[in-house]
């Protein structure tokens, strides 16, 4: 194939625009030529173009080398698939930008108006092993998003609201107070009829551009995970399915009367727990469109207390810890309900109340009462350096299917095996090996329910949070039983724990075996370094 340099192809690219030299004439040209019988050549030579001044390996870090023919081929895909009217503009600002931008800006720019790879870019945001700038970039994507009209957002929560307007005496600011994915946020006051005073309150509400996007965003994801399963078998059913998990979860993000049930419920959960606040829907003021909730102060997580002793900081990683994970798991209810995108622009703390407040409610998942019980005795015997109980808890978490594929049931055997006598004497593992080992088996092929996955991706966004904030010495597992065993000691009679008796048995039985299993760990290893 024949590669061109940038100014080979600024010279072609000119040569097309003839005589159009301002912005909105090239993007129309572009659009129209798109359009043509010759369009799916133009994409196919414009893709690659895309590709030389956004590489892949200026964008995927070293540690992910593996991953950039990857990324190389779905940036591909996205570019030949994206419809004209959306794609024409994307390539005329990368075109226009200067040489000089970096490769995380022209990457930020290139997703501008997709909910669906905005979000997937929010995921990545937190996954410390990135390279630092472009961590910076895709951080931005938590509060840095800004591709609304302000006046646009206004008229179409008045139409919304209608008559509302007038009977609550709505004013809303004329600014924007925040922009998502999908979403916009506003800051306005209303009259509570209830307390018979003004009160302050946020609008979330969908972006007027969102739902023609946001539909083929989806379809494109779809058909990138076929092609993707197609091209790279060497991934498995791993990537795919991650893709059309997220996929769905993402759907969620426009469903507005579904995440206001899921505050409501939230709330419940949640209204007994100190340290911890929900924001409160305002009702009359709710539409299928726009959540009306009370204002929340407090700062970005990872800013809180940057200039306090370390053991502030401590404390709000262990408050992260408590809320985003130990209640969900111990949690009385039969399918228990968690925070599926908690990076850090939906954490805010309040430095005055020392209150952790979670934002945005679109992404839930539930785990069920056994899934919550199986995740629990793998973390336990992953600590234990069982294997063997490893192996049973991820059959049982794969709903059976490993036990009933015998290839399988060796492959899973071996590979614990040798996570295992890779995890270092010094360390006590748990909660995050145990996630790392269904991250592997899920990458070879091992599936697992969509609500696990989210679970473990949950933890992981977590791990790079507690970094970022200076706390990562902090335990999760420690955090973890102390909770429980507060909880208990409570109220033992109502305690949500997901264990059976029989279970703590089995545990108690491994650990009598865990000093010989170290023993041999470390002959082993002593061997080896011979």
């Amino acid at each position: 194939m024949i590669t061109f340099t940038r100014e080979q192809w600024q010279a072609a690219v000119y040569g097309f625009f003839g005589e159009h030299t301002t912005t909105a004439a090239r993007t129309k040209a572009i659009e129209a030529a798109l359009r043509t019988s010759a369009g799916r050549v133009l994409r196919d030579e414009l893709g690659r173009w895309v590709i030389q001044v956004l590489p892949a390996e200026k964008v995927v870090p070293e540690i992910y080398a593996a991953w950039r023919p990857l990324v190389r081929d779905s940036m591909l895909f996205m570019v030949s698939r994206l419809s004209a009217a959306r794609l024409a503009p994307k390539l005329v600002e990368q075109f226009e930008l200067p040489p000089e931008t970096p490769p995380e800006d022209r990457l930020l720019r290139l997703i501008a108006k997709v909910p669906g790879l905005q979000k997937i870019g929010q995921v990545l945001a937190r996954n410390r092993h990135l390279h630092p700038s472009l961590r910076k970039a895709l951080s931005k994507l938590e509060n840095g998003i800004c591709d609304v009209d302000p006046g646009e957002v206004r008229a179409m929560i008045f139409e919304e609201l209608g008559p509302r307007v007038e009977t609550y005496a709505v004013e809303i600011e004329p600014t924007m107070f925040s922009e998502a994915s999908v979403s916009a946020v506003v800051r306005f006051t209303w009259l509570n009829p209830d307390t018979g005073r003004r009160e302050r309150g946020v609008f979330k509400a969908l972006k007027p551009f969102v739902p023609s996007c946001f539909r083929e965003d989806m379809a494109l994801l779809q058909q990138l995970s076929a092609f993707l399963a197609s091209k790279h078998p060497e991934y498995g059913r791993a990537l795919p399915e991650t893709l059309t998990n997220i996929r769905h979860l993402l759907e969620h993000e426009v469903q507005y009367p579904r995440e206001q049930a899921v505050l409501a419920e939230a709330s419940r959960v949640y209204g007994s727990l100190s340290g911890v606040r929900v924001p409160r829907l305002i009702h009359p003021l709710c539409t299928a469109k726009v959540t009306a909730l009370s204002e929340e102060e407090g700062v970005k997580v990872t800013g809180a207390f940057t200039r306090e002793p370390a053991w502030r900081r401590r404390r709000v990683a262990e408050q992260l810890i408590e809320t985003l994970v130990a209640v969900p798991l111990f949690a009385r209810e039969e399918k228990a309900i968690f925070h599926a995108d908690p990076h850090a622009g939906n954490l805010l703390y309040n430095e005055q109340t020392g209150e952790l407040v979670v934002l945005d409610w679109a992404l839930t998942e539930r785990l069920t009462r056994e899934q919550r019980r199986h995740v629990a005795i793998l973390a336990l015997m992953i600590g234990l350096r069982d294997s063997a109980g490893v192996c049973a808890e991820i059959e049982a978490l794969s709903l059976g299917e490993v036990r009933r594929d015998g290839a399988l049931v060796d492959f899973v055997r071996g590979y614990v095996m040798r996570f295992i006598d890779e995890l270092p004497l010094s360390q006590l593992p748990g909660s995050m090996d145990a996630m790392r080992l269904l991250d592997r088996l899920a990458l070879e092929g091992v599936r697992f329910p969509a609500a696990l996955l989210m679970f473990r991706k949950v933890l992981f966004t977590l791990d790079g949070i507690l970094h970022e904030i200076g706390a990562p010495n902090v335990h999760m597992d420690l955090v973890i039983a102390r909770h429980m065993a507060t909880r208990w000691m409570r109220s033992w009679w109502s305690f949500g724990s997901p264990l059976h008796l029989m279970d703590w048995v089995a545990v108690q039985s491994s650990a009598v075996l865990f000093g010989a299993r170290l023993w041999v760990q470390w002959a082993q290893a002593a061997l080896a370094a011979r």
